[in-house]
């Protein structure tokens, strides 16, 4: 018998005891399709690629470990309670046994995510790199409509909008966060924390319609994870800054609609906690430290702050931006960065018309250092207050003009953000078409075009910080030249002569050293090369063109093997389409500054 022969029924070697298909899994389970796929989602498994795939390519395949994980999971046995349940209940309420219907609800078995967080994210910083997924998802949700009758409980929206204001209000009170940026899809922002930096979308503040495409059920249970993760983390940043978590809104405020000092007085009353580092971010099923104590106590005022959210059609941030205070010491443990955020709108006070979308300006203003306000009750100050520097409008005119502070758009906000200095107004003026708003994601050195307002803000920058930069027209490989700096009037003669000569033996050895090492690849012996006349190499040096980089170049390509050759003429082949796009689009600055003058 050979040594490898495996006779027929027994156990399985190499990929076929790795892997297993879907199909198997469901099987192996004794789950729905729907159950397994919900368990993979929570538990964070994914299907694999197998380097051979023993029953096919059309299949999906998962590794075995991660179904045995998934068989010993309690969770697996609670989805098996729920089905058998709803089996009890759709019969009960076949026989029209009211009574029995009432009992089976009442006793529906439920179950917590707590521990999958625990598993999941064994450190604070894993869950916060891994939040970015989760911020969008909570943001996008709590911009859906919370209307009864819908796809989606109102319930679970209103979380999600507690949740995004109560990470919304760390973010700004802290000074976390460091980008921003306004697209067609939403406003992407970029914060810092614990030194992780955490991107995500929010949609715009406009009707969303729930539509039919969607598979809401998959999104709901992604929702139903993420919901617990981010109360998790938003229990740890508030009791790192020494504020109790959630936070309990005052009612007689929530009547009448000014959440914004409501939290800042249960601040006051509540005595201050110590830090928290001794808590761990999860606990498990038996008793969690933060959320589930808290919970208890705080269900009513969730209650009623639900209820507010619902009949406000906008719930605005704000209520709990300012209403986190800030417990950290001004100049305590704080980085050069965060400092610079913190004292960009030191010194302003802005004032929010009607028609600007204020939850995205009642977040940035106050993660910079600004004070604002709006129309409405609950806000801070009036439109005629006298210390009002600056008032956002989006419309061409005006009603009542102060003269005392400055009329500008909103893109002028989030520009200075993204700049990190206060850019002029004169160009964000009421009734004047904004400069383009540049994409700070966006490396424009890397790209290999920089637009022209970029080139202003960076001299805008450089000014405000005291520093020199080339005058314009002179590029950085220009000031190798002397003769172009001499003419710019930036060296004088006598320099510039002393710098040619330094360049002119330098290109001189440097062709001997070319011909040395061409005329070693020929064969040609090293005696002969020292008969030349180095004058003619001198004088010679100028007029001929030294490509030293083809050669080796070619040399190269010769000794590669072809997968690194394939690849590195594609390389080619992408810088060349980036050149060709920024060919482009010089081509189409030329035509619109012709159709200008024109």
């Amino acid at each position: 018998m050979p040594k490898h022969h495996r006779p027929a029924g027994k156990k399985k070697e190499g990929n076929a005891a790795k892997y297993i298909t879907r199909t198997r899994a469901v099987n192996y389970l004794q789950v729905s399709l729907a159950i397994f796929r919900r368990l993979c989602i929570l538990k964070g498994i994914f299907p694999r690629e197998p380097k051979k795939k023993v029953e096919g390519n059309h299949k999906t395949y998962y590794h075995m470990k991660d179904i045995m994980f998934l068989f010993h999971d309690p969770l697996l046995q609670k989805f098996r309670d729920i089905k058998a349940h709803a089996k009890k209940v759709k019969k009960a309420k076949a026989q029209k046994n009211k009574d029995l219907e009432d009992r089976l609800l009442d006793r529906a078995p439920k179950y917590k995510l707590d521990r999958l967080v625990s598993e999941r994210y064994p450190t604070f910083i894993d869950a916060l790199r891994d939040l970015d997924d989760c911020l969008t998802m909570v943001h996008l949700f709590a911009a859906l409509p919370a209307a009864e009758g819908e796809r989606i409980q109102v319930q679970r929206i209103h979380n999600c909008r507690r949740l995004s204001h109560e990470w919304q209000a760390y973010i700004s009170r802290t000074h976390s966060l460091r980008k921003t940026f306004i697209s067609v899809k939403g406003i992407y922002y970029q914060a810092e924390v614990e030194g992780q930096k955490i991107t995500w979308l929010t949609p715009h503040a406009l009707q969303q319609v729930l539509t039919d495409d969607v598979d809401f059920n998959v999104m709901i249970t992604f929702l139903e994870f993420y919901e617990t993760l981010l109360g998790f983390v938003n229990f740890k940043l508030y009791h790192s800054i020494n504020v109790k978590y959630p936070p309990i809104l005052d009612p007689l405020l929530e009547a009448i609609a000014a959440e914004l000092y409501a939290l800042c007085r249960y601040i006051a009353a509540q005595p201050r906690t110590s830090s928290v580092d001794s808590l761990p971010i999860t606990s498990g099923e038996d008793g969690q430290p933060g959320l589930e104590k808290l919970d208890m106590q705080t269900e009513e005022s969730e209650l009623r702050l639900a209820q507010l959210q619902h009949q406000l059609p906008t719930n605005e941030p704000g209520a709990l931006m300012h209403l986190v205070e800030d417990s950290k010491a001004e100049d305590e443990d704080i980085d050069v960065e965060t400092k610079e955020c913190k004292n960009l709108f030191k010194n302003f006070k802005f004032f929010l018309s009607r028609e600007v979308p204020r939850e995205a300006l009642l977040f940035v203003i106050p993660a910079f250092g600004g004070a604002v306000s709006w129309e409405g009750d609950g806000s801070p100050f009036r439109e005629s207050d006298d210390g009002i520097t600056h008032q956002i409008v989006d419309r061409p005119t005006q009603g009542h003009i102060f003269l005392s502070r400055e009329y500008v758009q909103p893109q002028w906000i989030f520009d200075c953000i993204n700049a990190r200095i206060i850019l002029p107004t004169e160009e964000y003026l009421v009734g004047r078409i904004p400069p383009p708003h540049l994409s700070p994601f966006v490396d424009n050195e890397a790209e290999g075009y920089v637009p022209e307002y970029a080139e202003t803000i960076k001299r805008l920058q450089a000014a405000a910080k005291k520093k020199v930069l080339p005058m314009p027209g002179l590029e950085n490989q220009d000031l190798n030249d002397p003769q172009t700096l001499l003419v710019k009037g930036i060296v004088d003669r006598t320099e510039a002569n002393e710098t040619a000569e330094k360049k002119r033996k330098l290109m001189m050895l440097e062709k001997q050293f070319h011909d040395e090492l061409n005329m070693e690849l020929q064969g040609i012996a090293y005696s002969s090369l020292k008969n030349k006349n180095l004058d003619s190499t001198v004088d010679n040096a100028k007029e001929d063109t030294i490509t030293p980089t083809e050669e080796p170049e070619d040399l190269s390509q010769l000794t590669m093997s072809r997968k690194k050759r394939k690849l590195y003429e594609a390389m080619k082949i992408g810088q060349e389409r980036k050149k060709d796009k920024v060919k482009l689009l010089h081509e189409r600055k030329k035509n619109a500054e012709a159709s200008k003058k024109d």
